[in-house]
């Protein structure tokens, strides 16, 4: 028997409320959910209890991360580890279709929805591929043979209490580089629409105004469990720095072993020199359906410390401040930092 969402979802505050218009793409508002008051659209209400209720099985393989902080290379990586290196289907079958979104249908509001289907219109293909986006996934993951592959941005707390029954990849990012990558996406997604400047974007994230925040709480969630077998912590600045050698640690994870030879293959496949270019990945049926705007990409640039380009002597002394106080209730440090 289903167990009813055990958090409140409550609305955000008056003023919390009238800031995050500045996301125009977000037709419904936002809500807080649980203790922490992670912050969701209001379509999170509408899949809470069926996410929470989503049966887990031991096969399962859940890639986990706070948005933009490396999710779509650590899917990538995952899946093809966990798949006997299979390229052939990974440059065939889009990602998004490997690895299901579980909470993707809240970002796609009914207004929005509407709109795109009109231009859709007379596209019957393309209109297909926009409810593989948008209309309920939890009930296609349900029925999905094993081994299924699930992504998602939500804090473990508000997975089911069994998520560690399965396999499940963290990975986590400086957040200020995790910032600059999520501006861009959110200024040039339309479900998003974000409208305002960088400093206001990076005002709102600090200040837990956000898709998915509090950051931090996020990712101490899934760092309290890093010594749990079934959880595997990842910090995207160590896959820049030695891919290989994280590469060995997803597959020890996962129970595969590769040569040093498959293991350069699968690197060089994985370098953001063919990464941005590889059409399976790189989000570009987005651009075809509207969901973003034709100019952007979603794979950027792939970098560690570019935030430095974007901010100013305010902000640097700002974002260092707020991680210290973060940071002081826990032994979590991002690499760079140690």
């Amino acid at each position: 028997m289903a167990k009813p969402f055990p958090f409140q979802i409550r609305n955000l505050k008056p003023h919390e409320a009238e800031k995050m218009k500045a996301f125009s793409g977000e037709r419904g508002g936002f809500v807080r959910v649980g203790p922490k008051g992670y912050v969701l659209t209001q379509g999170f209400r509408d899949i809470a209890a069926e996410i929470y209720n989503l049966v887990v099985r031991l096969s399962d393989v859940y890639v986990v991360s706070y948005a933009r902080s490396g999710t779509t290379w650590t899917q990538e990586l995952v899946w093809l580890v966990a798949n006997n290196l299979d390229y052939e289907t990974a440059k065939s079958v889009l990602l998004t279709d490997r690895f299901s979104f579980i909470e993707s249908t809240m970002l796609f509001h009914p207004k929005l929805l509407a709109e795109l289907e009109e231009r859709l219109k007379n596209n019957e293909v393309k209109l297909k591929q926009l409810g593989a986006f948008s209309h309920s996934i939890l009930r296609k993951v349900a029925a999905a043979p094993s081994p299924r592959f699930i992504k998602t941005h939500l804090p473990l707390s508000l997975l089911s209490p069994k998520v560690l029954d399965a396999k499940v990849v963290y990975v986590a990012r400086d957040p200020r580089d995790a910032t600059v990558s999520f501006y861009y996406l959110c200024r040039s997604s339309r479900n998003a629409g974000f409208d305002g400047d960088f400093k206001t974007f990076w005002h709102y994230f600090i200040n837990d105004l956000h898709y998915w925040t509090p950051f931090f709480e996020h990712l101490k969630e899934a760092w309290e469990k890093r010594h749990h077998p079934n959880l595997l912590f990842l910090f995207y600045e160590d896959l820049k720095k030695d891919l290989s050698h994280e590469v060995r640690k997803v597959c020890k994870f996962l129970g595969k072993q590769y040569t040093d030879d498959q293991i350069a293959v699968l690197c060089d496949h994985l370098d953001i020199k063919n990464f941005k270019y590889n059409a399976s990945v790189n989000n570009e049926i987005w651009k075809e359906l509207g969901l973003m705007f034709p100019k952007e990409g979603f794979i950027r640039k792939g970098k560690s410390g570019g935030w430095r380009d974007y901010f100013d002597e305010e902000m640097t002394a700002q974002a260092a401040k707020w991680m210290e106080e973060n940071l002081r209730d826990t032994d979590l440090r991002f690499p760079h930092l140690q």
